[in-house]
């Protein structure tokens, strides 16, 4: 999942919100530092409710992440995507293919969903303008297995640029796909992926109930959004 599939239904708990992002964020600022699920648990009975609340969008975050990579539709469509990845980059043997393809049905499902609700997209970054980001920065600094000093300053650069709509757009998107390359040390994508975008974005939208349900235990299935 990326950042809006796991936020969708929590636009009304602002700093639950905030937990939900907070190891996307890490992952920007600093990829060798994680807020894991067992550091933020004992936090969520904390007296601050809003430390509280962080702790618990962390921990949802982990949740969501380990039934959604388990379902059968993220597994074959990332499969389907990287294909398409590799029919746009011939001769490309390495990982950025693979990666694609995987961060593809992430990314494109945010934008099935902004799609189907765009206001909700209004919302959720309503609600993250209401949070205190040094709060927020101090509060992770006890969750994570290292220092992030510039999470607040990411914080209020991701409310500032809003790039998630810019998901919806097909070039933008390719921007987009381009800094998280330049993060992970892969070569940039070409201009001749912008072909393979919109066939991949329909293969996402038409199974988007599929990526949002979690069937992985008996009596817990049902979309989550």
């Amino acid at each position: 999942m990326n950042y809006f599939a796991h936020g969708y239904d929590h636009v009304q708990e602002p700093y639950f919100l905030a937990g939900t992002a907070v190891p996307e964020w890490l992952s920007v600022v600093d990829r060798r530092v994680r807020a894991r699920a067992r550091l933020a648990r004992p936090w969520v009975q904390d007296a601050d409710p809003r430390r509280a609340a962080l702790a618990a969008g962390v921990v949802r975050h982990h949740d969501d992440d380990r039934w959604f990579h388990r379902t059968r539709a993220f597994a074959e469509l990332s499969l389907e995507l990287t294909v398409l990845a590799r029919e746009q980059l011939a001769g490309d043997p390495g990982f950025r293919p693979s990666f694609l393809g995987h961060i593809l049905v992430e990314i494109l499902l945010d934008a099935a969903l902004i799609e189907r609700d765009v206001r909700r997209l209004d919302q959720y970054y309503a609600a993250l303008a209401v949070i205190d980001p040094n709060l927020v920065a101090r509060a992770v600094a006890l969750m994570t297995t290292g220092p992030a000093p510039g999470l607040a300053g990411l914080i209020c650069l991701f409310c500032r640029e809003r790039f998630l709509y810019d998901y919806l757009d097909d070039a933008k998107l390719l921007l987009r796909l381009n800094r998280v390359m330049r993060r992970v040390r892969l070569r940039p994508l070409p201009a001749t992926i912008l072909a393979a975008l919109p066939g991949a974005r329909q293969r996402v939208r038409q199974r988007a109930g599929e990526l949002l349900t979690d069937d992985s235990e008996p009596g817990n299935a049902g979309e989550r959004t």
